[in-house]
C-alpha cells in the first residue's frame, strides 16, 4: 500500500504496477485521526496484518528565530512529522502483534543536531527519533522492531521546494555549498535511502532495534568543514573532478 495526502500518490502506484506487482493508492491526512482509523479498518479488512510499515510523510519550512516563528508553521510540521508518525503507528501496531513486523520511520540529521531556523522541523523530528525508542522497548516482545534513518539533505522535490532546483541560481547555490559541506561531495539520492529502508524492514536486519541509522553522505562526522570557500577551490579540497 501506498499512502500520501497527495494525488501523485497514484503515480507511485503506477509504477509499481508496471513491474508486475500488486499495489494499492491510499489518499490519507496522517494527521486527521478519522482519516487513519479509515484506512487501517479497510486494511484489517482485506489483509487482517501488516508485516511492514513505513512512516515517511512529512513537511520542513524554514522559518525564522524562535521568537519569532510561526504558530502555524510549527503546528503544521508537527502534525504531519510527529502527530502523523504517532497516529499511524498506534492503529498500525494491533495489526502486527500476532505475527510481528518492522516499523521505519524517517527523521533527519536535523533530529540529532538543530539547523538555524528550524526549531519546529528540528524538535519533531527529534521527537522522532525518541518515539521509535519507545515502540522499540514496548513491543520487542512481540517480535516488532522499530528503527529510525536520519538522512542529510537527498534529492527530492521537497528540497527543490525550500531550495530552489538544480536548475535555477539559488538551488545551483545551495547545492555547491552542500557539496562543500558533505565528505561524500554530493547530495544524496532517493535510491540510496530506500535501500536502506528495504534493509531495516527486512529479516536482514533481525536483531537491530531502537536505532537510528543516519545516511548523511558523512556530514555529522564533522566538526565544521573549515573556512567557507567562495570560489571553486573547495573540488579541489574534496578531490573531485566535475
Amino acid at each position: 500500500m501506498a499512502v500520501d495526502i497527495a494525488e501523485a500518490v497514484s503515480e507511485t502506484v503506477d509504477k509499481i504496477k508496471s513491474n508486475g506487482d500488486n499495489a494499492k493508492a491510499y489518499n490519507v491526512d496522517n494527521a486527521s485521526e478519522q482519516q487513519v482509523v479509515d484506512f487501517v479498518s479497510d486494511i484489517k479488512e482485506q489483509f487482517g496484518r501488516i508485516d511492514v510499515l513505513f512512516n515517511n510523510a512529512g513537511v520542513d519550512n524554514a522559518a525564522d528565530r524562535i521568537h519569532e516563528y510561526p504558530i502555524d508553521v510549527y503546528d503544521k510540521i508537527m502534525n504531519v512529522d510527529m502527530r502523523g508518525t504517532f497516529l499511524m503507528t498506534k492503529m498500525m501496531l494491533p495489526l502486527m502483534m500476532n505475527q510481528g513486523g518492522s516499523i521505519v520511520n524517517t527523521s533527519s540529521f536535523s533530529g540529532q543536531a538543530a539547523d538555524l531556523y528550524r526549531s519546529g522541523y528540528n524538535a519533531a523530528k527529534g521527537a522522532v527519533i525518541n518515539f521509535t525508542k519507545s515502540i522499540a522497548i514496548e513491543y520487542g516482545r512481540d517480535s516488532i522492531r522499530a528503527n529510525a534513518i536520519a538522512p542529510g539533505t537527498i534529492e527530492t522535490p521537497l528540497v527543490d521546494k525550500l531550495t530552489g532546483t538544480s536548475e535555477d541560481d539559488a538551488g545551483k547555490t545551495f547545492r555547491e555549498n552542500q557539496k562543500w559541506m558533505t565528505p561524500l561531495g554530493r547530495l544524496g539520492k532517493p535510491e540510496e535511502v530506500a535501500k536502506l529502508v528495504v534493509f531495516l524492514a527486512s529479516d536482514d536486519s533481525s536483531f537491530i532495534t531502537g536505532e537510528t541509522i543516519r545516511i548523511d553522505g558523512g556530514v555529522m562526522a564533522y566538526t565544521w568543514p573549515g573556512e567557507m570557500l567562495s570560489d571553486d577551490s573547495w573540488k579541489r579540497t574534496l578531490g573531485i573532478i566535475i
